[in-house]
């Protein structure tokens, strides 16, 4: 006959293979999709997109240029053609692609093609970047709403997918990390020196002077 001693363990390893079981049946009906698109401080978008009911994942990074494997100082300094991005992975059993586009216009100033808000240059400028004629015809269609909401010209492209390349480490999650860094308010911590650029870059402000209360994120 098996020991109480004997058996705990066992009955432990089968609820372990169970629970692992169970996550992969999870995992695969879930219906993961990814979305790119460029709004500026990739920071931000990072920042509003992680709150999203049914977004799994955000990745900051770099698309849309020339350059294989940028480093930031490069796409900055301009010259890649690349756009500061995020890869948008979530789940379309929760969000749709098209729920997502309509968060994303109404993020961002569509109607400025000189960047966004502080930041200026190319690599800051918004666009769309989309994988197959689904997502265009969405994509075009999310940009026409936006437009007609505000009644001005939206100039935010919408472009053939690139190769996306994954930022420094430095740069993901950086508003909720709490290791220190040097900025013009004196040594700060990553979230409080990201809370700090927000507000005076104006970025909530403008949305919330285009959009009012369509803004979703304004206040992050």
């Amino acid at each position: 006959m098996m020991s109480l001693k004997n058996t705990k363990p066992m009955l432990l390893a089968i609820a372990i293979a169970l629970g692992i079981v169970a996550e992969c049946e999870q995992a695969r009906a879930a219906d993961l999709q990814t979305a790119v698109v460029a709004g500026g401080c990739f920071w931000c978008v990072e920042a509003d997109f992680e709150k999203v009911k049914g977004v799994r994942e955000v990745v900051s990074g770099y698309t849309g240029g020339t350059v294989a494997n940028p480093s930031y100082k490069q796409v900055v300094r301009g010259g890649t053609g690349h756009y500061e991005a995020v890869q948008i992975t979530y789940d379309a059993d929760v969000i749709s692609y098209d729920q997502i586009l309509s968060l994303f216009f109404r993020s961002v100033d569509p109607t400025d093609a000189g960047g966004q808000f502080c930041d200026r240059g190319d690599s800051y400028r918004t666009a769309v970047f989309v994988s197959d004629p689904a997502e265009k015809q969405a994509a075009e269609a999310a940009k026409a709403q936006a437009q007609s909401a505000l009644g001005r010209a939206v100039v935010t492209p919408v472009l053939p997918a690139k190769p996306f390349y994954k930022a420094e480490d430095y740069h993901q999650d950086y508003y909720k990390k709490g290791d220190l860094v040097i900025t013009r308010f004196g040594p700060k911590s990553k979230s409080e020196a990201y809370k700090r650029y927000r507000e005076a870059c104006g970025r909530d402000a403008r949305v919330r002077q285009l959009w009012g209360d369509a803004a979703p994120f304004t206040g992050s």
